[in-house]
């Protein structure tokens, strides 16, 4: 008898901590949507920017890339920077830089205010991003709580940007542009209230190991180099001295942040990260992913606008079936036939749906109509994005435990949001220049357009379609997802 109060509240103590958990896991989910709907909510309101502003056509994908560039760059600086002072602290301070940013946006009145802001959005991105997924990976232990709270996080990080193009639109035709952006205010300001009293308080290592500040300055200097060389590749030439310049310089950093990580003491991106194989083909197909998805979502935006005369509303709710559809098998239905089909087939199979969608956005003629040339492929897309997505986060945080899952998670994001941010500026900068033959050889705008368009489709199923074979032969049939625990891995050694 003496021992049923003792019980009680142990079990009591325990539900709270789990509701706890799972509380925690929500606002986690709506930091990971701000993230993800401040990438796709510009595609909505780019023709009225490009106007405003004054931006050209091949210019106009530094609005998006110049938030890609230092989400992805910094990535690793702020998982390093996790790990020192604690993930809370990075993921709050992140939070509050991401609203006072996103407050900067909103008042920009010039092309450069607008970029610069960006370039501060995606650096306050990249502090709250590098933590998600390891506070996930960290407070989710079990394989199957882990594989649930993954779920969760894969359903808000891959409908979110079909919900950014929706309440850009509506924002857009309701108020103006800015609200796009101010929008982050309130929403930001509740929920870093509510993440100071539910997000668990990690301490760090302290500075006492060092930060490898030269790693953080060339992991953004060399993707922004080659971003900058894609974008004025049309106004210069492929094949002019300052465009291969460009690429040798941005080929350079590269190679000297990989050399300084192989030799400074505590390097922000550890080369043992690259040991798992199957890390290392699922950030590489994410990447390759990426190139499709952004792809999709910035020229499919500016072909219904541009093209098929849509408002920046009607452009929202055209994008709806692709989001309703994410939805329905990202949460929970993806996650069953990953369990039962295994992650490389799951992964497989989306991969090579989404080849089949973007091979029918590219062929969506200049007066195509909604039924018949833009839904189908929304739909398809919509169900590759649900099936891929679980599998595609689950692989790339394989076998991650405690004391590796900030780098890993850090690495997962990183290679995503630069295989956008280079993709997407290959998409505009050959959509650009296709487009501009076509006029030239006396097309109409709307049928120079739609070439331009196709070819910027087609580059990402091939991109896509390269993904589905790297996966496809490379990733291994079995895939133990969990890192093993300290008895298995004695016993193991025990074994041999």
């Amino acid at each position: 008898m003496s021992d049923q109060p003792t019980a009680i509240s142990i079990n009591g103590d325990a539900a709270a901590s789990n509701r706890r958990r799972w509380a925690a896991l929500v606002v986690l989910c709506v930091g990971q949507l701000m993230i993800v709907l401040d990438v796709t909510v510009l595609n909505v309101a780019l023709p009225t920017i490009q106007r405003e502003l004054h931006f050209s056509q091949s210019s106009l994908a530094w609005v998006v890339n110049a938030y890609l560039l230092t989400f992805g760059g910094l990535l690793l600086l702020a998982g390093r920077l996790g790990d020192i002072v604690g993930r809370k602290r990075i993921f709050i301070g992140g939070m509050a830089a991401f609203v006072g940013a996103s407050f900067l946006c909103g008042l920009a009145n010039s092309d450069a205010m607008l970029i610069g802001a960006r370039f501060l959005q995606g650096a306050a991105a990249a502090f709250m991003a590098s933590m998600i997924l390891g506070i996930i990976a960290s407070t989710f232990g079990g394989p199957r709580e882990r594989g649930r709270a993954m779920s969760v996080y894969a359903f808000v990080a891959s409908s979110g940007g079909s919900i950014g193009l929706l309440v850009g639109g509506l924002l857009t035709e309701a108020l103006n542009w800015h609200w796009i952006f101010f929008i982050n205010v309130p929403i930001g300001i509740v929920t870093l209230v509510v993440a100071l009293g539910l997000i668990e308080d990690t301490p760090g290592v302290g500075f006492r190991h060092g930060v490898d500040w030269g790693g953080a300055v060339l992991a953004v200097a060399a993707p922004t180099v080659a971003v900058w060389a894609i974008v004025h590749a049309n106004q210069w030439g492929w094949a002019s001295a300052n465009t291969l310049g460009l690429f040798a310089v941005a080929v350079a950093l590269a190679g000297a942040f990989l050399f300084l990580e192989s030799r400074v003491r505590n390097p922000l991106m550890p080369l043992s990260v690259f040991e798992s194989r199957t890390r290392n083909v699922a950030n590489v197909v994410r990447a390759l992913f990426a190139v499709g998805l952004f792809g999709a979502f910035f020229v499919g935006a500016l072909f219904m606008q541009r093209v098929l005369g849509y408002s920046a509303i009607q452009v929202g709710f055209a994008f709806l079936p692709l989001n309703v559809t994410i939805g329905i098998f990202s949460l929970g239905i993806a996650a069953r036939f990953m369990a039962r089909v295994g992650p490389k087939r799951a992964l497989v199979l989306g991969l090579a749906l989404s080849v089949v969608a973007l091979l029918l956005f590219a062929r969506m003629p200049a007066g195509a109509s909604y039924a018949l040339d833009v839904l189908p492929p929304m739909l398809v897309f919509g169900l590759a994005a649900g099936i891929m997505f679980t599998p595609g986060v689950a692989l790339s945080m394989a076998g991650a435990g405690r004391s590796n899952s900030g780098v890993v998670s850090g690495l997962a994001n990183v290679t995503l949001q630069l295989g956008a941010a280079l993709g997407l500026a290959v998409i505009a900068s050959v959509s650009s220049m296709r487009t501009g033959h076509l006029l030239a050889s006396g097309s109409s705008t709307s049928s120079a357009l739609t070439g331009g368009y196709h070819v910027a489709f087609l580059i990402g199923a091939g991109s896509v379609a390269l993904a589905t074979l790297l996966a496809g032969f490379l990733l291994p049939s079995k895939i133990n997802l969990v890192p093993p625990t300290e008895a298995q891995r004695q016993a193991e050694m025990a074994a041999a």
